[in-house]
């Protein structure tokens, strides 16, 4: 045996083996309350969220197929002149390469701004959705059913071939308070 074996023996001549105890290891944690926590902040923030927009089931529509909505109270010639694309168009929000849920926020915005601003007649371009998965035309099945939720839309209706065709809709938006006010001013008896 070589020396450093034999000095190593001699130092451990008078060590004593530990005795076992009965500890148990346990794996380490799960991240069970990272999960908890995280599916807690997210109920959190759809309950603080003000898009009520729903991503839930949608009815679909064809990629070629005309759209057309309006809320009673909208005039028949009032909606012809939007479907014929006679109202000048004051505001646009293209949704081409957005996701469902950057199209939904994007959308909820651009009608909540043009509603302030006072914007009357818009476009929204959500494209014909031909090649779509999993559904083709599935971001305009779902613009379709937004719209019919905000508040601020009258009416819709696919865009003239100029504008878009069946890939666009022109909507047309309520009068904000300002603008009710001051058609109210203006025709009230003198």
């Amino acid at each position: 045996m070589s020396d450093d074996v034999n000095e190593f023996r001699q130092q451990m001549a008078d060590v004593k083996p530990l005795a076992p105890d009965d500890t148990v290891v346990l794996p380490k944690k799960t991240h069970i309350g990272n999960v908890e926590a995280r599916r807690a902040a997210a109920e959190k923030a759809l309950e603080d969220d003000i898009n009520y927009l729903s991503m839930e089931f949608v009815d679909l529509v064809e990629p070629e197929e005309s759209v057309e909505y309006r809320r009673d109270g909208v005039q028949h010639g009032v909606y012809k002149r939007l479907k014929q694309g006679h109202y000048g168009i004051e505001a646009s929000l293209d949704l081409h390469h957005h996701t469902l849920r950057q199209a939904r926020q994007a959308l909820f915005d651009f009608i909540q701004l043009c509603h302030r601003r006072g914007v009357r007649s818009a476009i929204v371009v959500h494209g014909m959705g031909r090649h779509s998965k999993p559904h083709p035309a599935l971001l305009k099945s779902y613009v379709v059913k937004w719209l019919k939720q905000l508040e601020p839309v009258m009416a819709f209706h696919s865009a003239q071939r100029q504008h878009g065709g069946a890939g666009s809709v022109y909507v047309m938006l309520r009068k904000n308070a300002e603008q009710k006010l001051e058609n109210r001013e203006r025709h009230q008896k003198r």
